[in-house]
């Protein structure tokens, strides 16, 4: 920096030692906004620093909320073969609702997603027909509950047993207690309850309640309730 130069103002020499210096700043006096080129860079680099650490810091976030929603409110599942059709088909994407069902029980009709019986590992979709102390019964291919015959207009097939299932045709169950029977929609083949007895509903994941994949079937599952 140059070496400023200073003078003093005045119209009288008595009052002359009382009036304030005025420094005048040179011609070449830096500018004061300017950056210096050796900190050019070095700001730069600072600048790149705070980008990625704030990029990275919303990362962070978006996946903690993610993994809140898939652990407790909601959870996309594939499904996968033909035990759902006509209504749910292969390769077709839903959302499961895993909260409904702390707030309150399952009811018939819903659609709900459950560890399988036999292999905890994999997830079962498969349809509510009867609730705990129901009464189940198939007889000549139609189901009734509790003495009332179902209305089941989703079906394509009517609903008859396999050899070695754990129903005989016209023979009435009832529903233990905590636990649900539930058939598939595409009764002639579809393993569930019809096979394997009625599932425990601490095993339910959660109720399918939107189709989003493919994008011309998205929208809110239907509701059936018996």
């Amino acid at each position: 920096m140059e070496k400023q130069t200073t003078s003093r103002v005045s119209i009288d020499t008595a009052v002359n030692e009382k009036i304030p210096s005025v420094v005048i700043a040179s011609v070449n006096e830096p500018n004061p906004n300017e950056v210096p080129k050796q900190n050019f860079f070095s700001l730069m680099i600072k600048r790149f620093v705070n980008f990625i650490l704030d990029f990275l810091e919303t990362i962070v976030v978006a996946l903690s909320i993610f993994v809140v929603i898939y652990l407790f409110l909601m959870q996309p599942h594939e499904i996968k073969g033909s035990s759902m059709e006509p209504n749910f088909h292969d390769k077709e994407y839903i959302l499961t609702d895993k909260i409904s069902y702390r707030l309150h029980p399952p009811v018939r009709g819903d659609v709900v997603i459950f560890k399988a019986p036999v292999n905890p590992d994999v997830d079962y979709i498969k349809r509510v027909i009867g609730l705990s102390g129901d009464r189940v019964k198939v007889q000549n291919g139609v189901v009734y509950v509790n003495g009332d015959k179902l209305k089941e207009d989703y079906l394509k097939d009517q609903t008859f047993l396999f050899p070695g299932s754990f129903m005989t045709d016209g023979v009435e169950i009832t529903v233990p207690l905590e636990k649900l029977f539930v058939m598939g929609d595409n009764r002639a083949h579809s393993s569930d309850s019809r096979q394997f007895g009625p599932i425990v509903i601490n095993s339910i994941v959660g109720r399918a309640f939107l189709r989003y994949w493919p994008i011309n079937s998205l929208g809110v599952l239907p509701v059936v309730h018996y």
